[in-house]
């Protein structure tokens, strides 16, 4: 019995009102976009609450699979064998078949699940549950039912067509990227921001990003290396576009003109409204950032206030309540860890001061700020001017 067949769940679409079918064509497009990268010819069906991908040619189950977990939207994928509508008896023989074969081992617990949604079907969902049972403990006996805390839980339902299947393989759930506007991500090379990026999505969020490059303090490799951070996450958001923004002057300036314990701070306040301004002119709605409150001198609840001054749209921080451990598991769980570590500089930390202000005053800092009057206009202007645009897939 081949599995040609997927059947799609989703969670929280399932509770959305009239607008309901907006969600699911957008979850039908994301799964159309996500399957364009697997071999094969697939089609991507709804009905009754339900949604299908069928492989209409020879394909990778696990590619398949692969694919869809990376979609937003999805609560589980259940790999199905589909049957013709045609009685009772067709049903009952199919049923042992599929235990026998996917099961090689009967030595298990199981408890059937059976709906009709087609009531023309002769035997209700009742009677198929134990007609069906009867049928497994029949055909292999050192089965045993279990109702409460099954080991296999066999679904059935009857429809056009027949579904049957035993597994559901885990989706990452949210909502599909794309229903809930767009973004500016403030990408780096380190952990937490690529996390930022597949946070916001999740919630359907469709994101950009902004890249602040430092040359020659931080070299090619450091920018390949958020590069490819981009594309391991668009791998769940879908096309990233990549603004690249050389930022070596603004650093330099700031260096020389500021006080050194107020670099870091003021060096975020300038690539907030750097990143604000690409944001605005690429209709994005917002400015995503991965800090965390308290982890760095800057991400204290000072630190973040005084930062957030010089931005109009709001500034959403995805894992602000999180430990730094919770965010590395989900760096390793969606595959952008190992790339996150290699040991490539950021623009941020070659500026580092040794003692960093933790509590800074908006008041202070803006004075700082006002010694570099005679060249920071230019000099953002300059970096806008000369940004690299990278479509990453």
């Amino acid at each position: 019995m081949k599995y040609r067949t997927f059947l799609i769940k989703y969670a929280e679409i399932a509770i959305k009102g009239k607008n309901r079918y907006v969600f699911e064509d957008a979850l039908m497009h994301r799964m159309r976009l996500a399957l364009k990268h697997v071999d094969g010819d697939f089609s991507v069906t709804k009905t009754q609450g339900r949604m299908y991908v069928d492989c209409l040619s020879d394909c990778d189950r696990d590619e398949v699979t692969s694919a869809l977990r990376k979609v937003f939207g999805i609560n589980a994928i259940c790999p199905v064998v589909k049957i013709a509508n045609e009685g009772f008896d067709k049903l009952r023989e199919s049923v042992v078949r599929y235990v026998d074969e996917e099961y090689p081992d009967k030595r298990h617990t199981f408890k059937v699940f059976a709906k009709r949604a087609d009531k023309s079907f002769p035997v209700c969902s009742t009677d198929m549950n134990s007609e069906l049972g009867a049928a497994i403990l029949e055909a292999y006996p050192e089965m045993k039912v279990d109702v409460h805390n099954p080991e296999i839980e066999l679904h059935v339902e009857v429809r056009e067509s027949i579904y049957i299947y035993s597994k559901q393989i885990e989706g990452p759930g949210g909502m599909p990227v794309g229903t809930n506007g767009k973004a500016m991500l403030l990408l780096s090379g380190g952990i937490d921001s690529p996390v930022a990026g597949y946070m916001i999505a999740k919630r359907g969020v469709k994101i950009d990003a902004v890249y602040f490059h430092a040359p020659p303090y931080t070299s090619e490799r450091a920018k390949q290396k958020v590069i490819d951070l981009a594309r391991q996450i668009s791998g769940y958001t879908g096309t990233i576009c990549l603004h690249v923004i050389n930022f070596t002057d603004i650093q330099l300036a700031i260096y020389e003109k500021c006080p050194h314990e107020e670099l870091t701070i003021i060096m975020r306040r300038y690539m907030m409204r750097i990143a604000e301004k690409i944001a605005v002119q690429n209709d994005c709605l917002g400015l995503v950032t991965g800090e965390s409150i308290g982890q760095v001198a800057s991400q204290t609840m000072q630190s973040l206030a005084v930062t957030n001054e010089v931005c109009s749209l709001p500034v959403f921080r995805p894992l602000i309540g999180f430990d730094k451990q919770e965010i590395i598991e989900i760096s390793g769980r969606i595959g952008t860890f190992e790339t996150s570590i290699l040991p490539y500089e950021d623009c941020c930390t070659i500026f580092v001061a040794k003692h960093p202000v933790t509590k800074p005053k908006l008041s202070v800092i803006e004075k700082s700020e006002e010694r570099l009057a005679d060249c920071i206009d230019e000099l953002v202007a300059t970096a806008l001017e000369t940004e690299e645009v990278i479509n990453v897939i």
